[in-house]
């Protein structure tokens, strides 16, 4: 599931000088949404590149295909957002009969905008309301009064897959706490708050929520042995990464080796902590999405993911790949199963990797070490997992 944040920067907020800093903040983070008056949404993207979702706050319907039919791009918000000052809001009553709903009846409009549901939830009819709007939008926006779990859970239970379920929250420990409801989570939360510091967190709670959590092992290490020149590959990574943080390569895709990132200091060479020295073009590379890439294949603008020792996992861009001829080792392990997996790395005392006793220079590796390793007995084509028999020697 990709999570995303949404910030809150209506006219409820302030006045503009108010709502800029919110939005400001909101692009400097790294946030997906910023949700907004009408009015406001050329001024939005005058400030930088988001996505812009719009309250429909006129009972006049036909101001929607004012909007879809506007010929200036800036002016036409992302998404609408039906509710404000209306039923969704408690604004206006909502109808015994939801076939009467007008929120419900402009989600039902056609037109070339995604649309949204903006509910507060003020009480079980706000549930119910909540949830057949959910039939229509392409995004159902939910405020709790006070913030409790209950109608999130209730919520994330009946509404399933057919819209994003956007749960409104205050700090980032509401927003953790949605991401985490059910174990599923809503698939995005809409932070109001003023705090700078809050928005960055907020945006930091999704991240986590995104990464996953590998389980690494060890495999033993039967022979490290020279061989000839290959064309090598330098990942230089748009990111610093830290001490303990590498990537999973190796030439087979069901067993891939942690290698470190280049964080130590050398007597020959000054540290590059944005650096992963992969090993041969032929290898493979994990990347965020739980595929994997031919490192001959990454390019600038790419992802890649960064793995910590723990398991621990998050994503990485390339800022430039170097591939130069250079001497090589080739490793073969034995994973606890039996089985064999290979890589080539480098032959440099600058790239290390994770043994059972520690961080360890490739050139001081030896049979019977222990090598951190991420297995997994599935084939793979064209970077994607299949259930396929193939053999990889």
């Amino acid at each position: 599931m990709t999570r995303s944040v949404w910030i809150k920067a209506d006219d409820a907020v302030g006045d503009w000088d108010d709502r800029r800093p919110r939005i400001t903040a909101a692009l400097e983070a790294g946030a997906d949404w910023v949700l907004v008056d009408e009015a406001d949404v050329a001024r939005v993207r005058e400030l930088g590149d988001i996505n812009v979702a719009a309250y429909r706050t006129d009972g006049d319907v036909t101001l929607v295909d004012d909007v879809e039919a506007s010929d200036d791009p800036d002016e036409r918000p992302d998404a609408i957002i039906v509710g404000k000052d209306g039923e969704g809001d408690g604004t206006v009553d909502i109808p015994e009969d939801f076939s009467g709903s007008a929120d419900l009846s402009t989600l039902r409009r056609d037109g070339d905008l995604e649309r949204g549901a903006y509910v507060r939830i003020l009480g079980k009819e706000y549930e119910a309301f909540a949830e057949t709007a959910a039939d229509e939008a392409d995004y159902t926006i939910v405020v709790g009064e006070d913030w409790t779990i209950i109608p999130l859970e209730n919520l994330i239970a009946r509404i399933g897959e057919e819209t994003e379920l956007v749960a409104g929250v205050t700090t980032p420990e509401e927003a953790k706490t949605a991401f985490e409801t059910l174990e599923i989570g809503s698939d995005a939360v809409l932070l109001d708050s003023d705090d700078p510091d809050a928005i960055r967190e907020t945006v930091e709670v999704r991240d986590e929520a995104e990464r996953e959590r590998l389980e690494l092992e060890y495999a033993e290490v039967l022979e490290v042995e020279r061989i000839g020149s290959a064309d090598r590959v330098c990942i230089d990574t748009g990111n610093l990464l830290d001490h303990d943080e590498g990537m999973l390569v190796g030439s087979m895709a069901r067993g891939l080796v942690f290698v470190h990132a280049e964080t130590a200091e050398s007597p020959y060479v000054a540290s590059r902590p944005f650096r992963v020295n992969a090993g041969a073009v032929h290898a493979y590379v994990r990347t965020p999405d739980g595929g994997t890439k031919y490192l001959s294949e990454l390019q600038s603008g790419d992802e890649v993911q960064v793995v910590d020792t723990n398991g621990t996992t998050r994503e990485a861009i390339v800022g430039r790949v170097k591939i130069e001829k250079r001497p090589m080792f080739r490793v073969a392990l034995e994973t606890d199963d039996g089985d064999r997996v290979e890589t080539l790395l480098q032959n440099a005392e600058t790239i290390k990797v994770a043994t059972g006793e520690g961080r360890k220079a490739i050139t001081d590796l030896e049979a019977g070490d222990d090598l951190l390793l991420y297995y997994e007995d599935t084939a793979r084509h064209f970077g994607e997992a299949v259930e396929e028999s193939i053999i990889e020697k």
